[in-house]
């Protein structure tokens, strides 16, 4: 706290990830929540697994991290592995979401879906696909109203 009884917030880099550092706004050295970007696609997979299970899938996982990234939903439609991306804005200026998802990290998401599978089957989880589809699921927040979201199925 300062002499005159004013708290100065800090940007500090404050991270234990070897990646790159994440920078948090800091007062006082305490953690002030999380990054704008972290909460919309919190936000937008929250909106995703909503509208997967309505939609009949059951969810497995979400968030499943290894060394080489991040699969943001795993879910089961019937006896089908379906491996979803998903893609949150809070508008259009960059373009649609689903642009966001070019070849490389389509191949990216494919080599994850690999490492996800052989892991499932070392534990011991073992369960039988009958065939793997990768989905996008695109989520536009727009103000305090009902998100639009958007399902492509099987995407690539």
């Amino acid at each position: 706290m300062a002499a005159d009884g004013f708290v100065t917030p800090s940007l500090t880099v404050a991270s234990t990830d070897r990646r790159k550092p994440k920078p948090e706004l800091r007062v006082d050295g305490h953690r002030c929540g999380m990054r704008a970007k972290d909460a919309v696609g919190r936000f937008g997979e929250q909106v995703a697994a909503e509208h997967l299970e309505s939609a009949g899938l059951r969810v497995i996982a979400r968030n499943w991290r290894c060394r080489a990234g991040e699969l943001d939903i795993i879910a089961r439609d019937g006896s089908e592995l379906v491996f979803v991306e998903v893609k949150t804005r809070s508008s259009l200026t960059f373009g649609e979401p689903a642009e966001a998802v070019d070849w490389a990290k389509a191949a990216r998401i494919r080599r994850l879906a690999l490492q996800w599978m052989a892991s499932d089957r070392d534990t011991g989880g073992g369960t039988y696909w009958t065939s793997v589809r990768f989905d996008v699921i695109c989520v536009l927040r727009r103000g305090s109203g009902t998100p639009d979201v958007q399902h492509l199925t099987g995407a690539f």
